[in-house]
């Protein structure tokens, strides 16, 4: 398989060079997906694909363009490659654009060693009906849950490879195993709804789909009845769940695209304190099993770990060639591509150092306060960091739970609430963003 994407993309480069192209890259991905939802015990639907997808770019001197599609055939490579110098001569010159230098160009390319395809057979439709059908009954057992929204179980395998007329080509596997359930407590206007999924490369990994239908149930239920909380200042804890989401806002500000846009609320700050001076933020594309890991980038350039926050001082942006070019900078290896587009710079695998304590130590030490659980919506200034989202979960007492919470905003701005927060020690290895649930004192909250 991977072999055969080789010969396409070569073809593709070929192509291109005959139709007048400088350089060229491309790249092909051959994917299989199948997926199975079950509502009330019955199969509701089945979906299966299977196709080959292939994208293009072509410069001529510094003017590019991108072209994609899903015909393999030579005829159709020749129009692909016509058709996209064509665009190239007709498009604005980007002094920044251009393939790597060969001398940039990654050497392992084998990721065998990362373990990121499960080499056992494809899952039955039977089998993942049956994993669906768990789910569902596990999530419908639990007692206040009135009915299932839905209840799936899905596979998917992607072949990858990339070349370009640089002399770059290596290719990868990638495969994933997933089960969900969304579960719904109450009725009409009183209705509150929750979920548990779990999605591995390997299926052995894979949790069970009766314990996935039970988390489901039981997080539902505890949602029920909520209350608007209390209008003021309090500590709020963001749940494991959604707690990247915070580090996720740190990261898009040191994206180079938005450095190099002058659109960041962090353009100012390589070299300077964005967390409390304990904490990093490590990225390592290389972790085994992990959906993220990959040893070369979109571009062909060799992924290294790297500390996008050392003790607490931001290190710098997340580049590709183009960002680097433009910031006077070498690439960080993080181009990310698919097939309609070109590059564009993108993270890997994320870790936050972790805490030491538990969430519940947290729960305990904030006293009264907000767990957040679930977010709607997001007011972001990008240039400002000043932040304001919907909020739902917990509302804390005396470090104890005492009752679900709906229809409330959090806000605050977020270089002040990052140099505030305090990790808990529950991360999640297997996810390519290892975030524990964080707490986070101080912040203003809109419910009643």
């Amino acid at each position: 398989m991977t072999q055969n994407l080789s010969d396409l993309t070569a073809r593709l480069l070929a192509a291109a060079t005959a139709a007048g192209a400088d350089s060229a890259d491309a790249v092909a991905i051959n994917g299989t997906s199948l997926s199975i939802d079950v509502r009330d015990g019955a199969l509701e639907q089945a979906e299966r694909s299977e196709g080959i997808d292939i994208g293009l770019r072509v410069f001529v001197g510094n003017r590019s363009a991108n072209v994609a599609s899903s015909d393999a055939r030579d005829e159709t490579l020749r129009t692909m490659a016509e058709r996209a110098v064509f665009m190239a001569r007709e498009a604005p010159e980007d002094p920044y654009a251009g393939i790597a230098d060969p001398t940039q160009l990654a050497t392992q390319t084998d990721t065998t060693a990362l373990d990121l395809y499960d080499p056992t057979e494809e899952p039955e439709p039977a089998a993942l009906e049956q994993d669906a059908r768990e789910a569902e009954a596990a999530a419908r057992a639990v007692k206040g849950i009135t009915q299932i929204n839905s209840a799936s179980a899905g596979y998917g395998r992607r072949d990858v490879h990339l070349a370009a007329t640089n002399g770059f080509s290596a290719g990868y596997q990638r495969s994933d195993r997933a089960i969900s359930c969304v579960a719904i407590a109450g009725e009409g206007t009183g209705m509150e709804r929750d979920y548990d999924f779990d999605q591995r490369i390997y299926q052995s990994d894979l949790r069970s789909a009766a314990e996935i239908g039970t988390r489901a149930g039981e997080r539902t239920v505890a949602r029920h009845g909520p209350r608007k909380p209390k209008t003021g200042t309090y500590p709020v804890l963001f749940d494991e769940r959604i707690a990247s989401s915070l580090i996720g806002h740190l990261l898009s500000a040191t994206n180079g695209a938005m450095i190099a846009r002058g659109s960041s609320w962090l353009r100012d700050a390589k070299g300077t304190q964005v967390l409390p001076d304990h904490l990093s933020i490590i990225e390592d594309p290389h972790r085994k099993r992990t959906s993220a890991s990959r040893l070369f980038d979109g571009e062909g350039l060799p992924t290294t770990r790297r500390h996008i926050v050392e003790n607490g001082v931001l290190t710098g942006w997340t580049l590709d060639l183009a960002t680097g070019r433009k910031l006077g900078l070498p690439s960080t290896a993080n181009a990310a591509r698919g097939t309609n587009s070109g590059p564009s710079p993108s993270v890997t695998n994320i870790a936050l150092t972790p805490g030491a304590a538990s969430r519940e130590d947290l729960l305990r030490d904030m006293g009264t306060g907000l767990l957040v659980t679930s977010m709607i919506g997001s007011t972001i200034n990008p240039n400002t960091g000043d932040y304001s989202r919907g909020a739902s979960g917990f509302w804390v007492e005396n470090g104890e739970i005492q009752y679900p919470v709906a229809e409330c905003t959090v806000a605050g701005n977020l270089r002040d609430m990052l140099m505030r927060i305090v990790p808990a020690n529950d991360g999640q290895p297997h996810l390519s963003r290892v975030i524990p649930s964080l707490l986070v004192d101080g912040l203003t909250l809109a419910g009643e």
